[in-house]
């Protein structure tokens, strides 16, 4: 068993795509002629968006994300050699500002967002060790 993807179901896959791009500097890998599923390239797990229509398709039951809501029980995160700089760059594409980039006691540099989707966004340096 190994850990292969990540998947959110999303309002609008095609948007969400385009915002990856912008705020996190993101490729598309695969986006499906529905626009009802894409994947973006980064690394070996994959990051991919599903349009909610394909939750009920499958018969499953999810609180939808929404940027009016609290925030879900998860958090997506990125690491980058220039978390504060990411971060503005994040912002600047729309997202919204939970808690700029700080030194945590271990060294990391951290910081949050939420995405057009109110979905938790992690920016931060790599863990030293």
């Amino acid at each position: 068993m190994f850990f292969k993807y990540s998947i959110m179901y999303v309002a609008d896959v095609p948007a969400t795509v385009d915002f990856y791009e912008r705020a996190f500097g993101l490729r598309r890998r695969f986006i499906h002629e529905s626009n009802l599923y894409a994947e973006m390239d980064t690394g070996d797990t994959i990051l991919a968006f599903s349009g909610e229509a394909m939750a009920e398709m499958s018969d499953l039951a999810i609180r939808p994300n929404r940027p009016t809501d609290v925030a879900a029980g998860f958090e997506t995160a990125f690491v980058t050699e220039d978390p504060r700089g990411a971060y503005k760059t994040a912002v600047a594409a729309g997202a919204s500002a939970i808690k700029p980039p700080t030194e945590k006691p271990w060294g990391q540099v951290v910081g949050y967002v939420r995405d057009l989707n109110g979905c938790l966004v992690e920016i931060c340096s790599p863990v030293e060790g």
